[in-house]
C-alpha cells in the first residue's frame, strides 16, 4: 500500500482528488483569482453595453447574450474546473445532462402554454354547461 501526502492510503483516496501540496494551493489561488477577474470585467462590460449610446441598439441584445455565454464559460472553467481530461468527462456529462432536463422542463412548459387556449373549451360554451 502507498501512502500519499496526506496520510491517505491509495484505496481512501477518491478519483481525481490526487495528493495537495502547497505548490497546489498556490495554483489554485492563482486560478481562482483570474477567473475572479475575468467574472468581474465581463460584468462591468455587460453593464457598459446595455448603458452606452456606443454600441448599436439592435445588437445590445445579441452582445450581452455573447458576454453570457462568456461568462458561463469563465465559471464553467475557473470555478466549476470542468475541462476535456479524463476526470472532467463525468462532470461534462453530469452538466450537459442537467442542461437536457432543464430544456426539456422549460421547452415543454412553454409548449403547454402556448397551446393551453387552442385546447380549452370556448367561454361562451363553459357558462352554458353550468345552467
Amino acid at each position: 500500500m502507498s501512502l500519499s501526502d496526506s496520510g491517505k492510503t491509495s484505496h481512501d483516496v477518491p478519483p481525481g482528488d490526487d495528493a495537495f501540496s502547497a505548490k497546489d494551493e498556490g495554483e489554485g489561488l492563482l486560478g481562482y483569482s483570474v477567473g475572479l477577474g475575468l467574472a468581474i470585467l465581463l460584468t462591468i462590460v455587460s453593464f457598459f453595453v446595455a448603458q452606452t449610446s456606443l454600441v448599436w441598439a439592435p445588437s445590445i441584445p445579441i452582445a450581452l447574450g455573447v458576454l453570457a455565454v462568456a461568462q458561463m464559460g469563465v465559471h464553467l472553467t475557473f470555478f466549476l474546473h470542468l475541462s476535456s481530461g479524463p476526470d472532467g468527462v463525468n462532470n461534462s456529462m453530469a452538466l450537459a445532462f442537467g442542461v437536457l432536463i432543464v430544456v426539456l422542463l422549460v421547452g415543454g412548459s412553454m409548449w403547454i402554454m402556448d397551446h393551453l387556449n387552442h385546447n380549452m373549451m370556448p367561454m361562451d360554451q363553459i357558462m352554458n354547461m353550468q345552467r
